[in-house]
């Protein structure tokens, strides 16, 4: 339960997500998760790293009911700062991250893959931003990498979802393939990176990094700021009490 990690072949590392019942990360799940695949990509050993989860969907963003039942702000920051270290850890990950994603990929979800290297999907992954539902913005900076601009501004404005066929015609995701097939698919492109030379595929990393047109980090923090103006405005805790209600 929680984060989980392990090497499943030589020089591959994989980090998986479990918690129940949808993968809404905690605050301190946020946190566990930056760590996890920070320390994976520092480890000399490792030459690729698979993100992947168990349950129903890869992952659903924050988990709203901590943040309601928490008095004050202190778990809104947190979650906000937790997801902006894990979305971060992804991107800086010293080896190139493979995201393997099934079912549902929601707010914190685009987040992590949108900084990903390479991204499989399984046949039933779909890809969301309803943050406009909950009062919040944050990771169109993530997800106007997976999709073009004006479908981007679309999903940020209906809250529609986007499916892995889609994406693989963007040229997005790397593979579409069934759900069952889903952590081979991922191990297999994770063995071909670990052929190459190590040194190589770590200055390959840092230098496309290098190279992007987005600052995705101080792009994202910026929209956090509008995030913060939404609840002191009232809209953020407003639409997160009607979930909370709706979930009961």
């Amino acid at each position: 339960m929680g984060i989980t990690h392990g090497t499943p072949a030589p020089g591959v590392a994989e980090v998986v997500m479990d918690a129940p019942p949808v993968n809404a990360l905690t605050v301190k799940g946020w946190f566990e998760l930056a760590d996890a695949i920070t320390a994976a990509g520092r480890d000399p050993q490792i030459r690729a790293v698979i993100l992947r989860a168990e349950g129903r969907g890869f992952n659903a963003g924050v988990d709203i009911k901590e943040m309601q039942r928490t008095e004050g702000f202190e778990a809104l920051l947190g979650a906000n700062r937790g997801c902006y270290a894990a979305f971060a850890a992804v991107y800086d990950c010293e080896v190139p991250v493979i995201a393997a994603v099934h079912g549902f990929c929601l707010g914190g979800g685009i987040g992590l893959v949108g900084n990903a290297d390479v991204i499989v999907a399984a046949e039933d992954a779909t890809f969301g931003l309803p943050e406009v539902n909950q009062g919040a913005l944050g990771a169109a900076t993530h997800l106007a990498r997976l999709v073009p601009q004006h479908l981007m501004r679309a999903m940020v404005y209906t809250a529609r979802t986007a499916t892995a066929a889609q994406l693989h015609a963007f040229g997005s995701v790397h593979t579409v393939v069934p759900r069952e097939r889903l952590r081979e698919a991922a191990l297999e492109v994770a063995g071909q990176i670990a052929e190459k030379d190590p040194l190589v595929i770590r200055r390959a990393k840092e230098s496309l990094n290098g190279i992007d047109p987005v600052d995705v980090k101080r792009s994202y923090r910026f929209e956090q700021g509008f995030t913060f103006e939404l609840n002191l405005a009232g809209a953020g805790d407003a639409h997160r009490d009607a979930f909370v209600s709706r979930e009961r």
